[in-house]
């Protein structure tokens, strides 16, 4: 690995500009742990951001740290990643977080990082210090996670339909308001420990390169794990409001047993991206499951309109953070 100079100053604002990329994931997915909780009535909007912001939080304790290490040391050569490349990766993400939630798009903070962080590097030097598997596995991931989220979504509700089968609607409504608690809690839980750990890797990846971390070293200093986890937590708190409405009644209309089927599925595939270490969407997983809820009431139950300008988000989102990305990471040369 070659050595680069990068000063404690320009290391610091290059954290502190991670660490509000983190914040503002957590800023732009709050639709995703809140809606479904919110729109069924289960929550007011501001108790289920600081419920979904605990558990964001509390995911520290729980997974480990195989998706920071997929974004600090599986996709792009370390040896490469200097200054340029952190800042243009970053200013790229941000932008297309800033402009997707300006018009209410629940598009995926996670690939806008990563597309940040592979648009950089191809404007500094090229494809060749890519790395293939880490990028391959995060593309699949790109359709894995939203059917993973509709076949569980879907399952869940068929299940759950059969099992409570002889009970009275009114009943079913009352247990599954409760239930839904669980669900939006597993879900937040899952989107603290994916969404947290990207922002952990791009830092880690950053300390590396400027020989402030060991690039052997298994897991990252302990501070900047905290950091991440708060930060994403705190912006789940303040909460993205304009992407609500679409998720939670636009693509289609839940009630409680929905929500819960819908969380539930979407909440055991992060747990099952995490566990694998794949950088994976959360707003692609709940999307997904929404669907395959909707989906099981009848084709016509879903909005298909909402969720098709939805996927055309997801196949921009890659290249337009990308595009910005290497933009900023080549003009920054004249920055500093």
């Amino acid at each position: 690995m070659h050595s680069i100079q990068i000063g404690f100053g320009l290391v610091a604002m290059l954290v502190v500009l991670a660490v509000l990329f983190d914040f503002m994931n957590g800023f732009h997915d709050a639709a995703n742990s809140i809606a479904t909780v919110v729109s069924t009535g289960v929550l007011k909007p501001q108790t289920a951001v600081l419920f979904a912001a605990f558990f964001n939080i509390v995911a520290i304790w729980i997974f480990h740290l195989k998706v920071a290490s997929t974004v600090g040391k599986g996709i792009v050569d370390v040896s490469f990643v200097d200054q340029h490349v952190i800042f243009g990766a970053l200013v790229g993400a941000i932008a297309w977080n800033v402009f997707t939630w300006w018009f209410g798009i629940p598009s995926s903070s996670s690939h806008a990082l990563i597309g940040g962080i592979v648009g950089a590097v191809i404007g500094r030097g090229g494809f060749s210090h890519l790395i293939g598997a880490g990028i391959w596995k995060t593309v699949a991931f790109i359709i894995i996670s939203p059917l993973l989220g509709f076949v569980l979504g879907a399952a869940t509700l068929i299940a759950v339909s059969w099992i409570c089968r002889r009970q009275s609607p009114l009943r079913i409504d009352g247990w599954f308001r409760r239930l839904q608690l669980v669900s939006a809690g597993l879900y937040s839980l899952g989107h603290g420990g994916n969404d947290a750990q990207k922002t952990i890797g791009i830092i880690w990846m950053l300390l590396i390169s400027a020989n402030y971390a060991s690039a052997g070293a298994e897991l990252p200093p302990m501070w900047v794990i905290w950091a991440c986890y708060v930060a994403i937590g705190l912006g789940t708190m303040f909460g993205g409001w304009r992407i609500v409405k679409t998720m939670g009644q636009r693509i289609t209309k839940l009630k409680p047993v929905g929500g819960f089927c819908a969380e539930f599925g979407g909440a055991l595939t992060l747990f099952t991206a995490s566990m694998l270490g794949v950088p994976v969407s959360t707003t692609h997983t709940i999307t997904g499951a929404i669907v395959g809820v909707g989906t099981v009431r009848g084709a016509s139950a879903v909005r298909w309109g909402v969720a098709g300008n939805i996927v055309w988000a997801w196949i921009f989102t890659i290249p337009a953070a990308g595009v910005v990305a290497g933009l900023f990471a080549a003009a920054s040369g004249f920055l500093f």
